[in-house]
């Protein structure tokens, strides 16, 4: 994944630049379908039932909010993560993502 060439806000280059470092570049995949530019969606490569929607808009500077995807979705949990640092949201990814 090139992530200078997406077009998308720089805490969110910043975030995949670090999870790209921490988990390589061939382990997550990223919903092109999700056009906003505050906002991505990412699940691994292995799990496509999984994914994590992560944005910037409505958040405090170089804050992130977080929505977790699950395979049914009213377990899915909207809205609760929000205004979280950097190092929080990475946390928040590798639970959902890698456990």
């Amino acid at each position: 994944m090139n992530v200078w060439a997406i077009n998308k806000d720089m805490p969110l280059k910043l975030l995949l630049l670090e999870l790209v470092h921490r988990y390589g570049e061939n382990t997550l995949a990223l919903n092109t379908r999700e056009q906003h530019f505050q906002a991505i969606e990412l699940c691994t490569l292995n799990d496509h039932s999984l994914s994590a929607y992560i944005y910037t808009f409505a958040q405090s500077p170089e804050r992130y909010g977080i929505d977790l995807k699950y395979p049914i979705p009213a377990h899915n949990i909207v809205g609760e993560n929000e205004n979280l640092t950097l190092d929080q949201t990475i946390e928040i990814i590798s639970i959902h993502l890698f456990s």
